[in-house]
């Protein structure tokens, strides 16, 4: 009786969890799929489905207007840079509040994420104007710079959660081996953090993969990232939805299969210290 009834739960968990699953998916299913019909499919009332007459024309026509290569460079150059920026500052901060704290160090986390509730329109205006003042408004050094920072509390949230599940008797007895402080976290730190470094990695990739309120705000054509590509088949005549969809298509094909291939290591970073 036991087993069937641990058997139906389970059943019943696998169908809620595929259930909800669906639902996420669907939007990007539904993208895809209209990037492959004409504008008159993409807008028909009932919605068409699956039954329609599929057509590439919209990819072939985001490909002549838009070098979408320049686009797809812009945007791993300043994911990737203010990731890796990002992981370079708060890998000692977290180690420091994890290891070392002090009686502030609860308040210095509460107000780091706490800057994560403000909302970003407020402060457009002077960062524009120092941007302008500094000459890297529309620049990849601008932009990498914002978006490090704006996702520096979550990475250093992440990293000193990671890290105190980490047993300081470790790095106590590094010391007494005689390692510097560069040592005991490039050599005893991060290889024992390796899942819940690679996981914070990757969230905060996506995260700046996916920016675009500041990519769009602070830039006009020269470091112009995918978002920009996407916004860009919004115009004053309407919106296209097929060939906006394609653009879609095209930004975010690189990040979910990058999603799809590190799924195992981001859930293991994501779970890491969960279970003593």
């Amino acid at each position: 009786m036991a087993r069937a009834v641990s058997s139906n739960r389970k059943l019943l968990n696998t169908l809620i969890a595929w259930t909800i699953g669906l639902i996420i998916f669907f939007p990007i299913l539904w993208t895809i799929l209209t990037s492959f019909k004409t504008e008159a499919q993409a807008i028909a009332d009932p919605p068409i489905f699956f039954f329609f007459d599929w057509t590439t024309e919209n990819y072939s026509v985001v490909q002549e207007r838009s070098n979408y290569m320049r686009f797809l460079w812009n945007s791993i150059i300043i994911a990737g840079v203010s990731t890796i920026l990002g992981l370079i500052i708060a890998i000692p901060a977290a180690w420091s509040m994890a290891f070392v704290p002090s009686k502030r160090t609860k308040d210095i986390l509460l107000w780091m994420l706490s800057t994560k509730m403000l909302p970003a329109v407020g402060v457009l205006y002077p960062i524009y104007l120092i941007f302008i003042q500094l000459g890297i408004l529309d620049t990849r050094i601008g932009l990498i710079v914002v978006v490090m920072l704006i996702n520096l509390p979550i990475i250093v949230w992440m990293l000193y959660t990671y890290f105190k599940e980490i047993p300081g008797e470790i790095l106590e007895a590094s010391r007494m081996d005689g390692a510097s402080l560069k040592d005991e976290i490039l050599y005893v730190l991060a290889p024992m953090a390796v899942p819940g470094i690679a996981s914070t990695l990757l969230l905060n990739f996506i995260l700046a993969w996916n920016e675009a309120f500041w990519t769009l705000n602070l830039t006009a054509a020269k470091a112009a990232p995918l978002t920009a590509f996407i916004a860009s088949y919004s115009s004053p005549e309407g919106l296209f939805f097929a060939k906006l969809s394609a653009a879609s298509t095209m930004a975010i094909a690189p990040i979910l299969i990058l999603g799809w291939f590190s799924q195992k290591q981001l859930v293991r970073g994501l779970t890491f210290g969960a279970v003593k």
